[in-house]
């Protein structure tokens, strides 16, 4: 245990091995969201309902999901900054609900799931409705930011964990870059 302390609290040092990739990847997406590579790593690891731990919120969106769409339902990620651990006082909880690919994104899911608002704390669960990334086809924006902050609540097919690596795979390999217009984050293929 260091003798060190962070606003007053002592700290504890931790020594952790990561493959390059990795550790890159991880060292951006601090750099993106600015702040140091240790403040993100805690901010990480502090966030809210990380995957095999329950939460009433998890349960309570990962219930609403199964209930819509039954089997067509691959996946839940929550992401932004409740997954951050950021999540300010009027801060929704932003999630991304990965659907089967034979399931058209359309607004009549959004309309499915606006008829029965989910709200946890006060805030309002946010959906967001997508296909796992496609092989060999640049990641959009949504699974980048995901891959960045996203924390997996359910993964019916194992493969949620390995979509977000593939993914911050392609961040690392410089394919995808984040940028900034008007204080917000983008995503761009690389020149």
């Amino acid at each position: 245990m260091s003798k060190s302390s962070i606003a007053g609290r002592p700290i504890a040092r931790v020594l952790l091995r990561l493959p390059v990739d990795l550790h890159r990847s991880l060292v951006n997406a601090a750099a993106s969201a600015g702040v140091s590579f240790n403040e993100w790593c805690v901010r990480r690891l502090a966030a809210p309902a990380p995957p095999g731990e329950s939460s009433p919120v998890r349960s309570l969106v990962i219930d609403a999901a199964r209930g819509l769409f039954g089997d067509r339902l691959l996946g839940v990620v929550a992401l932004g900054s409740w997954a951050r651990g950021e999540a300010a006082t009027g801060s929704d909880i932003d999630v991304l609900v990965v659907l089967d690919p034979a399931v058209a994104l359309t607004r009549d899911l959004y309309r499915a799931w606006d008829a029965h608002p989910l709200t946890f704390d006060g805030r309002a669960i946010d959906a967001h409705f997508v296909h796992p990334p496609r092989s060999g086809i640049l990641p959009g924006a949504v699974w980048c930011e995901a891959a960045v902050d996203g924390v997996v609540w359910f993964d019916r097919l194992d493969r949620m964990a390995a979509e977000l690596a593939g993914v911050r795979r392609t961040i690392a390999d410089g394919r995808v870059i984040r940028a900034m217009a008007h204080g917000q984050p983008y995503w761009k293929a690389a020149a």
